[in-house]
């Protein structure tokens, strides 16, 4: 995202609108989603982020406000066949009015090179999402990835016509999550070469790290419930 200003220059509701603020704990209750749904509403957030079980619900809490709606697909794991994610993104983006999807590519088939399919696969969500007016976000689990492969990724995004590239989805079990460090944040900007836009999520828990991600470009990141607050300047507490 091109800068008029430094981060540390801006508002809590400039910098709130580069958030997508993460609710998507399965544990979590009706009232606790809305709960946080609410805080991600009065902070002014770009999104909140929820599964697919919540779409009714938080609907009816964000109408009317400048918060969206930002749906997760076949999340987090991303192994459902290409045909069944494509229904799955029509049936949500038929029924209710949602700003994105963020999409979990099948990252085993990007690790073993199978850009072909990664791409196919991706582009038959872009298609759906694309026709009720919905960003598509392509997540590819960075932390399973090797820079060439999170490179590779971003290119199998832009070619699908996705809007964004995402790091991680939060839920990793393979290793260690180190999500939206800058090394990975940089690797996903050189690869896309403008074309695609660049969303970091994991690991975004620092005031410092979510200003350094701002001034360096990025276009959306995705904060939890609990650092919401403190990335924003608004607690001292995670």
């Amino acid at each position: 995202m091109k800068l008029t200003k430094k981060a540390e220059e801006m508002t809590v509701r400039e910098l709130a609108r580069y958030v997508d603020q993460a609710v998507l704990q399965p544990e979590f209750t009706p009232e606790e989603i809305r709960k946080y749904v609410q805080e991600g509403i009065d902070f002014g957030c770009a999104t909140v982020c929820i599964n697919p079980a919540a779409l009714e619900m938080v609907s009816e809490m964000t109408k009317d406000t400048e918060t969206g709606i930002c749906v997760v697909c076949d999340f987090p794991f991303g192994q459902s066949t290409t045909e069944s994610k494509a229904k799955q993104a029509e049936e949500y983006c038929s029924k209710y009015e949602i700003e994105d999807l963020d999409i979990v590519a099948n990252y085993g088939r990007l690790r073993a090179g199978d850009y072909g399919y990664v791409t196919a696969d991706i582009k038959a969500v872009v298609d759906v999402c694309h026709k009720y007016g919905t960003k598509v976000k392509v997540i590819i689990e960075t932390d399973a990835l090797n820079e060439e492969q999170i490179k590779a990724g971003t290119r199998c995004a832009a070619a699908a016509g996705a809007d964004f590239i995402k790091s991680a989805t939060g839920f990793y079990t393979g290793g260690e999550r180190v999500g939206a460090t800058v090394e990975v944040v940089k690797a996903m900007m050189e690869a896309g070469e403008g074309k695609i836009k660049v969303k970091g999520s994991g690991g975004i828990r620092t005031r410092e790290h979510f200003l350094e991600l701002i001034d360096i470009g990025i276009d959306r990141m995705g904060v939890s419930y609990r650092s919401l607050p403190v990335v924003l300047g608004c607690s001292g507490q995670d």
